[in-house]
């Protein structure tokens, strides 16, 4: 008899653009994260971000990772935006589950290493990184480019949401 094995299905998620609000700001992925403490802190999420994202954790029984490409300052800013936005408790996503690297292109090596089955990020380069890697591929928000065949263009968090659970139907369903 043939066994089929199949991976537990796991989210990676990107912050800055994704969760991070950075719309109105001009210039790198991070220029959101300018200023002093209150302007950085007073940085909104993006629409439906913490809501969906806590339906995922559940969803994902867990296996959830937020994963970022920053440096230590932004990292230092990311962590105290995420506990003044009270994301941890709002989102049921433990804190040592927020991982970060210093180029997109590392995030591979971490999706490799966590076993991500499905990953949300706003950067095209982030996506061509993971190809291969990560089976689910979600290019969030307003893109200046087409987006690539082996990604998936989710404008909003509610799109994001409706196709990962058509993702997760197909894999139960075999």
């Amino acid at each position: 008899m043939d066994t089929v094995t199949t991976r537990e299905s796991r989210l990676g998620v990107d912050i800055g653009r994704v969760i991070i609000d950075g719309s109105r700001a001009t210039g790198g992925d991070t220029a959101f994260f300018t200023g002093d403490d209150a302007t950085m802190l007073s940085t909104p999420e993006m629409p439906g971000a913490v809501e969906t994202i806590a339906r995922l954790v559940t969803r994902f029984d867990g296996r959830v990772w937020l994963v970022s490409k920053c440096g230590p300052r932004i990292q230092d800013r990311t962590r105290r935006w995420l506990v003044a936005h009270d994301f941890h408790r709002r989102t049921g996503l433990p804190p040592d589950r927020v991982w970060f690297c210093r180029a997109r292109a590392e995030k591979r090596a971490i999706c490799e290493q966590l076993g991500l089955t499905h990953f949300v990020d706003d950067h095209p380069e982030v996506h061509a990184a993971i190809r291969g890697v990560v089976e689910h591929q979600y290019l969030f928000g307003p893109q200046s480019r087409a987006v690539p065949g082996y990604a998936l263009h989710a404008l909003t968090w509610v799109v994001v949401e409706g196709l990962i659970d058509h993702s997760l139907r197909r894999t139960e369903s075999r």
